[in-house]
C-alpha cells in the first residue's frame, strides 16, 4: 500500500475510535507503527471520555509491602530478589513489622495494602492463609490486594491444590484482590527470554480468569523495553481484551484497570548484559504505548499513569495520552526501585503533591478505593486532607533474627 494509502486507512481507523467503534488487532497494530502520536493522543482522549467522561483524575493512598524477597524465578530484570534463606540480605517480614507498615499507612490515609513477594519455596501454603487472615482480623479496615498470578501458581504448585482452590481459601479469610503483577509482556516468545521459569502467557491469564469467577478485584498491567516488537504488544493487547470480553459475559467485572511502565535496568543481570543498551524505552516511547492501550483496550475502564517509573511530568502528560488515574502514593515500593526506577530517591508522593500534580495538569483530584469507587472529589480546595507526615521504611528483620 502506498503512503497515501496508509495516512488514509490511518485516518479512517481513528474516525472509528472517535466514534466509539472498536478496532482490530491489525488496525490497532497500524496505528502503533505508523500514526503520528499526537493523533493518537487526541483519539485516546476521545476513548478516555467516552469510557470516564469528565476532568476528575483518581488516586489511591496505599503501600506497597513485600513480605519476602526470597525468590527463586531468577528473572533477568530484577534486583529485588535473593535466590536463598540463608544468605545475608534474606528476609521474611514478621506480623510485628508488617502490622508497622500498616499501621503507618493506616495512619496516613491508606484504605489498601498491595502485598507482594518472592517465589519462597520455604513457606507452606498455610503461611499465606495464616498472613492474610491475621492481617484482615487485626486491621479491618484496610483492603488487602496481594499475590500476583505468578505466585498463586508458585502457591499451587507447593501446596498441590488447584488455582481456583488456592484463590478460594485466601478469599475466604480476607483477600479482596489480585494485582497484576508479573505480567510483563504476555507473549511466551518474550518471556522465555527475560523470565523463563516464570509463570507463562496461558497460566497468567487462566490465574486471572479464575479470580474474576471469584469476584477478586483485579488489574491488568504490562512492561515494556524487553526489546520486544510492536506485534509483541499487539499480542499482549490483544489477549488482555480477550479475556476481558470472557470474563464481562459471565457477569464478572473482569480488570478494573490497566497500568504500564518501562522495564528498569540498572543492577540487574539486564543491565549488566552485554546488550543492555537494546533494552529499555524512552518516556515518548511509553507514551506512544500508553495511548495505544487506551485506544485498544476498549473494554478495561480505568487507565493509571506510571509517575513511579516515568517521573510526575511525563505522568501528567500521561493525563492528556487516555489516563484517568494518577496511581497511588506509593509509601513504599522496593522492587522497581532496586531495579532503578525513580522511586529509588523519592519513595513516595504526598496526597497534597498528587493534587498538585493532577490540578497543575488542568484536572481535579479524586481519593478512590480499590474498585475505583470515588471517595471524595476535591473541587474547591485541599481541606481536610489526610496528615502529611512522611513514612520512611521499616528495616525488615533477617531470617536470622526469625529463626
Amino acid at each position: 500500500m502506498s503512503n497515501n494509502g496508509h495516512t488514509k486507512t490511518i485516518e479512517h481507523i481513528l474516525e472509528k475510535v472517535h466514534a466509539g467503534e472498536r478496532i482490530s488487532y491489525e488496525e490497532g497494530l497500524l496505528l502503533y507503527e505508523q500514526a503520528e502520536l499526537l493523533d493518537l493522543a487526541e483519539a485516546a482522549n476521545a476513548r478516555r471520555q467516552q469510557i470516564n467522561p469528565g476532568d476528575v483524575v483518581s488516586y489511591l493512598i496505599d503501600r506497597n509491602i513485600n513480605y519476602t524477597n526470597v525468590c527463586v524465578t531468577d528473572c533477568q530484570f530484577c534486583n529485588f530478589y535473593t535466590p536463598r534463606s540463608t544468605d545475608a540480605k534474606a528476609y521474611v517480614n514478621s506480623k510485628e513489622v508488617l502490622g508497622r507498615k500498616i499501621e503507618e499507612a493506616r495512619q496516613l490515609g491508606a484504605t489498601r495494602i498491595l502485598m507482594q513477594g518472592g517465589h519462597n519455596p520455604d513457606l507452606p501454603f498455610e503461611y499465606y492463609t495464616d498472613l492474610v487472615g491475621w492481617i484482615h482480623r487485626t486491621f479491618p479496615q484496610i483492603e488487602i490486594d496481594a499475590f500476583s498470578p505468578s505466585e498463586i501458581e508458585f502457591m499451587a504448585n507447593i501446596s498441590g491444590k488447584s488455582w481456583e482452590e488456592v484463590l478460594t481459601e485466601l478469599k475466604a479469610v480476607g483477600l479482596a484482590g489480585l494485582p497484576g503483577g508479573g505480567g510483563e509482556i504476555l507473549d511466551d516468545e518474550i518471556r522465555n527470554l527475560v523470565s523463563p521459569k516464570k509463570i507463562k502467557t496461558a497460566n497468567w491469564l487462566g490465574v486471572m480468569k479464575v479470580a474474576h469467577r471469584l469476584d477478586l478485584t483485579t488489574t491488568a498491567t504490562m512492561v515494556i523495553g524487553f526489546t520486544e516488537t510492536p506485534r509483541h504488544r499487539m499480542n499482549h493487547f490483544q489477549r488482555l481484551r480477550d479475556t476481558q470480553d470472557d470474563s464481562l459475559a459471565i457477569g464478572s467485572r473482569g480488570f478494573n484497570a490497566f497500568i504500564s511502565w518501562t522495564v528498569q535496568i540498572e543492577n540487574t543481570p539486564l543491565g549488566r548484559s552485554k546488550r543492555r543498551d537494546l533494552f529499555g524505552a524512552t518516556p515518548q516511547e511509553y507514551l506512544r504505548h500508553t495511548v495505544m492501550a487506551r485506544i485498544f483496550l476498549d473494554n478495561i475502564p480505568h487507565l493509571s499513569a506510571s509517575w513511579p517509573t516515568q517521573g510526575a511530568k511525563v505522568g501528567q502528560v500521561a493525563l492528556h495520552f487516555g489516563c484517568d488515574d494518577f496511581g497511588s502514593t506509593m509509601i513504599e515500593e522496593n522492587v522497581v526501585s532496586a531495579a532503578g526506577a525513580p522511586t529509588k530517591v523519592s519513595p513516595m508522593m504526598t496526597v497534597h503533591e498528587i493534587h498538585r500534580q493532577i490540578r497543575e495538569a488542568g484536572f481535579v483530584p479524586a481519593q478512590r478505593n480499590t474498585r475505583y469507587e470515588i471517595m471524595r472529589e476535591y473541587r474547591d480546595g485541599d481541606e481536610d486532607l489526610p496528615p502529611e507526615k512522611v513514612v520512611e521504611a521499616e528495616n525488615v528483620i533477617p531470617l536470622a533474627v526469625l529463626n
